[in-house]
């Protein structure tokens, strides 16, 4: 049996969840979130990620603000809302939840 299709839709299910985490630190331009995500060994292309910040921003979970950059066009970062805050809190918790359960059925 092959792993990958479900390993894939493993990282999606958890990709919101760690955009939130970097974005709970500080705001940050789109390249860096790939970044991150690519240091945490979760490969994000920018076709997967920036309809995801999209769609966090229109559920008011994200905002962003153009900044100047001294190498190119103004850039665009983005932060978490007071809504956002909230959701990565909720989201937290499931975590949590998802991860006493998984380790529960790996102890019995």
């Amino acid at each position: 049996m092959n792993t990958d299709n479900v390993k894939s839709q493993m990282r999606k299910g958890i990709l919101e969840y760690c955009i939130l985490l970097i974005l709970n630190r500080e705001q940050a331009y789109a390249p860096d979130i790939i970044r991150l995500l690519q240091e945490a060994k979760l490969i994000v292309v920018e076709g997967t990620l920036y309809p995801l910040l999209t769609r966090l921003k229109n559920m008011n979970l994200l905002s962003y603000q153009w900044i100047e950059s001294t190498q190119g066009p103004p850039r665009k970062y983005y932060k978490l809302t007071k809504e956002g805050e909230e959701f990565l809190t909720e989201l937290g918790i499931a975590w949590g939840e998802i991860n006493e359960t998984i380790n529960h059925l790996k102890s019995i």
